[in-house]
């Protein structure tokens, strides 16, 4: 998956929060986010935070599924708001996929 695709699978999934998502969709989108956010605080505080607030939904949606695509619930995502939690977090979406993907799958449908 190339950058232009991961951008328009995420927006296209906007709050999708099943199924699964492979590590590029996630980075490439992250890089995306990161990227726009930056360019937005460029122009004003307001951009930055409308940027913010219409990619939080997506950013949540892809974290999710890319955390149901190592066999984890994306309930997990609360543990970011500890501060300390993010660094777990980062460790799982850097994972490859693996057969704990399918038992998660299998086992919320």
């Amino acid at each position: 998956m190339n950058f232009g695709q991961a951008i328009s699978t995420c927006l296209a999934r906007y709050a999708t929060f099943a199924g699964r998502a492979s590590r590029a969709e996630y980075w490439w989108f992250f890089l995306f986010q990161t990227l726009l956010s930056v360019a937005a605080s460029m122009v004003s505080e307001i951009a930055y935070g409308l940027v913010g607030l219409g990619l939080l939904l997506p950013a949540l949606a892809v974290g999710t599924r890319r955390l149901h695509d190592i066999g984890k619930s994306g309930w997990w995502q609360l543990v970011m708001l500890t501060g300390i939690g993010y660094l777990l977090l980062v460790y799982w979406w850097v994972q490859p996929t693996g057969e704990a993907g399918n038992a998660y799958e299998a086992a919320s449908a």
